[in-house]
């Protein structure tokens, strides 16, 4: 069963008495509130999270079965907008999230399964040999030394998105990481890295280990000659971070050639990362691409 709470505190209304006088038709003068958590005024009534906005929490489920299919469904939306967004190339690309009651284990898509087409229905389930373990379907051995390897190293991560799109390795040719130019792009200030060499497509089991040792602590990981890896708490939030890091990559590439990038100062950047970084941010930009892709898209969660 799943639970999800959210607590959204909505203005008070104006009453004679209260905050002042007030005349028909016109709100009454509310006095400013102290500032808080970086909000101020009327506005930190919304929400008492830190972002300052008034953001449902995740859903906890009671059971196990509850949980894997949210994951799994979730996996299959994100793998959907992979393909309508045209981030496909050829047999390329995939994307996992752990299994709730085998953290060793993870979901993701068969090999050669386009992401236009791939529902519920279709997902595997990889344990720490390689063997798929539930589901029918090859593995991409490319899909296995990385996120095996990623989610061994990084036990919080519960989700892994990785492709091969064309302004993310248009940054990777050129051996440039992703510039703060907007307060999007501002969430990966410090929070990634560029693994600038190629040693062949990575299938290798050690070469997996070596992109997740790259990887470290951060949220991105840009392969020159290769693509990109989000990572996140959620398949959600891993899907999120990678669309935002395609798409600031274009504008980063379109500022160049239009005269040049001016990015923000570090200061800028730190301050646009506390809201547009923020995980739990992450996680809710995707709910509207959820809500969206399985109304045009409904067979995908076919199980």
């Amino acid at each position: 069963m799943e639970h999800s709470t959210q607590e959204t505190r909505l203005p008070a209304r104006g009453a004679p008495g209260e905050h002042g006088s007030r005349t028909p038709g016109i709100p009454a003068q509310r006095t400013p509130e102290p500032v808080e958590n970086g909000v101020t005024g009327h506005r930190a009534h919304l929400s008492d999270h830190e972002t300052g906005l008034p953001l449902p929490k995740r859903p906890v489920f009671d059971d196990v079965e509850d949980e894997r299919r949210h994951r799994k469904q979730r996996l299959a939306a994100a793998m959907r907008l992979f393909g309508k967004f045209g981030y496909a190339e050829g047999i390329s690309g995939h994307l996992s999230v752990r299994d709730p009651e085998y953290p060793d284990r993870f979901w993701v898509n068969p090999f050669g399964r386009s992401f236009a087409m791939v529902r519920v229905a279709d997902l595997i389930c990889v344990d720490p040999d390689g063997k798929v373990v539930e589901g029918d379907g090859l593995v991409n051995p490319s899909a296995f030394v990385i996120h095996y390897h990623i989610h061994e190293q990084r036990p919080e991560v519960e989700a892994v998105a990785h492709g091969h799109t064309t302004y993310a390795r248009a940054l990777g040719v050129a051996g440039r990481l992703l510039e703060p130019v907007d307060q999007e792009a501002a969430a990966f200030h410090g929070d990634q890295v560029l693994f600038d060499r190629y040693d062949g497509p990575a299938v290798d089991y050690d070469m997996g280990r070596t992109i997740a040792e790259h990887l470290g602590g951060n949220r991105a990981l840009l392969l020159s000659h290769h693509g990109l890896i989000t990572v996140g708490g959620s398949i959600d939030e891993a899907a999120h971070w990678y669309f935002t890091y395609e798409s600031s990559a274009q504008v980063q590439v379109l500022a160049s050639q239009a005269g040049g990038v001016n990015a923000m100062t570090a200061d800028e950047a730190r301050k646009a990362k506390d809201g547009f970084g923020n995980p739990h941010l992450g996680w809710f930009s995707f709910q509207p691409l959820w809500e969206e892709i399985i109304a045009e898209q409904p067979d995908l969660l076919e199980e």
